[in-house]
């Protein structure tokens, strides 16, 4: 399993293949899985990888946080596709992983019996918050407008990328190109989500990433379902 080298083009065009169905490298929750191959990468993926500067935007978002993300970082050889081997080059990202066990994470060896346990207690309350089932989801219906910078946008490609953001609580519905001026035209597009896991604040920062093509995104309608 791998990526090939993520440092190079051809390594992030297996990791955006990878994600062109997936929200996360590993289960459905953000988790060291994605901070071991967050850290791996150079910077962010190019904007014709949408399935991966969409997946990157995402976990960027948790950098503040990801010592209290779930799971255990492994080898980037144990994520990816079967059948391809990781050759990323080890000493920048050694020296990166070091300085995150020492800052956040700590070591197998080092960590104290008070860290451990805190460790134990937030994995349960958050697994704790997973299963508990509520009576009533509360959901909203939102119809966004999503411009171009110019006539020029190609709007296919727009709407792509649009659609490739993957989130727990939020499916996309129909969409339609619309007249704004001067030849230029709007995505306007409809999605259902829950409101205690999607916002539109968080929508817009996903949405504006692809700024190779997105100009502004703008709420049209939202409705409570």
């Amino acid at each position: 399993m791998g990526f090939g080298d993520l440092k190079t083009a051809a390594g992030l065009k297996v990791l955006n293949d990878f994600l062109a169905n997936k929200s996360y490298i590993e289960g459905y929750v953000p988790s060291q899985a994605d901070i071991a191959v967050f850290d791996a990468l150079s910077g962010a993926p190019s904007a014709d990888l949408c399935h991966a500067l969409r997946w990157y935007n995402h976990i960027k978002s948790y950098q503040k946080e990801k010592g209290s993300l779930p799971g255990v970082k492994k080898p980037l050889g144990q994520y990816g596709p079967a059948g391809v081997e990781d050759t990323t080059a080890a000493a920048p990202a050694a020296a990166d992983e070091d300085d995150d066990d020492i800052d956040l994470f700590g070591s197998d060896e080092e960590e104290d019996e008070e860290t451990k346990k805190i460790k134990e207690e937030r994995l349960a309350a958050y697994n704790a918050k997973k299963a508990k089932k509520p009576a009533l989801i509360a959901k909203s219906s939102i119809l966004l407008d999503v411009k171009p910078w110019d006539d020029e946008t190609d709007m296919a490609k727009l709407e792509e990328c649009v659609r490739s953001i993957q989130l727990d609580g939020l499916v996309w519905g129909q969409s339609k190109l619309l007249p704004v001026g001067y030849g230029i035209k709007k995505l306007q597009i409809a999605c259902v989500v829950e409101d205690d896991k999607v916002g539109t604040d968080q929508l817009e920062e996903l949405i504006t990433a692809f700024e190779d093509y997105v100009q502004s995104m703008d709420v049209a309608a939202f409705n409570k379902i």
